[in-house]
């Protein structure tokens, strides 16, 4: 048998195309319910961006990088665990936030700020703890990823999007309003039938391999949700924004690592087994937490 960081998941040039348009509909799905306000607001109360920030962008791609000093995994798999952690807040984070009667505003504008600063913060964190650990630096090394590429792909599949949606929101907000109620659902039917494909495509390798992921794509989410609600509670935020910050750090969008991951590594198996775990994952974590925290008011 290969061993893991040897396999490459078979993803199709026409199934890759689709799941770059299906990431960046998402976006502009989420864009459409964004406003300059949302972002306005978040600046009225600087203490949430800046714990929103630091728990996603600078603790979480930390804790992960020495959660691989102390598993030390096999190198492609701690190359997709930094690629997920560098990865923003997932889209359903927002009815994940809602379904557990979290703050859905500060959701939203969490959301809102953390794609933005994922144009730039996706590429550096992962670029950074990629080549701070030797074993997934050697890999870095053989595909020569260019961070401006990388800079390119993330801005296309998040920021375009992203301003357009905005764009329509201001403009439109009628036809905002219908058109993200459609595109949000339909969007992430179409990504979750896209890791369908992937795993139907390359079931020997999930087969194999998949053994490898499971217990640590659980433990990492898990973490990367405690995370979020212990620096939430450590500075005394009420209830329901430690319900927020939990529901957006442990939710992350997988799908973006996914296209990075076939874009730029051509499948590499650690890597895309262990994002397209912690996509299916996450939805089952996000939608046991939200239903508990749901009965949680106070």
């Amino acid at each position: 048998m290969l061993h893991v960081d040897d396999v490459k998941i078979q993803f199709d040039t026409e199934a890759l195309l689709i799941l770059n348009i299906a990431l960046a509909i998402v976006m502009f799905g989420v864009a459409l319910g964004i406003t300059v306000n949302d972002f306005k607001n978040l600046f009225r109360n600087p203490k949430l961006v800046i714990l929103g920030v630091f728990s996603q962008f600078v603790l979480l791609p930390f804790v992960t990088f020495l959660l691989v000093l102390l598993i030390k995994p096999q190198p492609s798999i701690a190359l997709g665990m930094m690629m997920v952690a560098a990865c923003p807040g997932g889209n359903i984070s927002n009815f994940m936030t809602h379904l557990a009667k979290g703050n859905t505003a500060l959701s939203i504008s969490l959301t809102a700020f953390a794609t933005f600063l994922a144009v730039f913060l996706t590429p550096f964190n992962f670029q950074f703890y990629g080549n701070l650990y030797e074993p997934t630096a050697q890999i870095l090394a053989t595909v020569k990823l260019d961070f401006l590429e990388l800079l390119k792909i993330v801005v296309l599949i998040l920021g375009v999007p992203l301003v357009l949606g905005m764009y329509v929101r201001r403009k439109k907000e009628k036809l905002a309003m219908k058109l993200s109620r459609i595109l949000k659902p339909l969007s992430i039917i179409v990504f979750i039938i896209l890791v369908l494909i992937a795993f139907s495509k390359n079931l020997d390798i999930f087969k194999d391999y998949g053994k490898h992921v499971v217990a640590i794509g659980i433990g990492h989410n898990l973490i990367a949700i405690g995370l979020g609600y212990l620096v939430a509670r450590a500075f005394s935020l009420s209830l329901i924004n430690q319900k927020t910050l939990a529901i957006e750090t442990g939710i992350q969008n997988s799908g973006l690592g996914l296209l990075l991951i076939f874009t730029f590594f051509e499948g590499l198996g650690g890597m895309a087994i262990l994002a397209a775990f912690w996509g299916i994952w996450h939805i089952v974590s996000g939608l046991l937490l939200a239903g508990y925290w749901s009965k949680k008011i106070n």
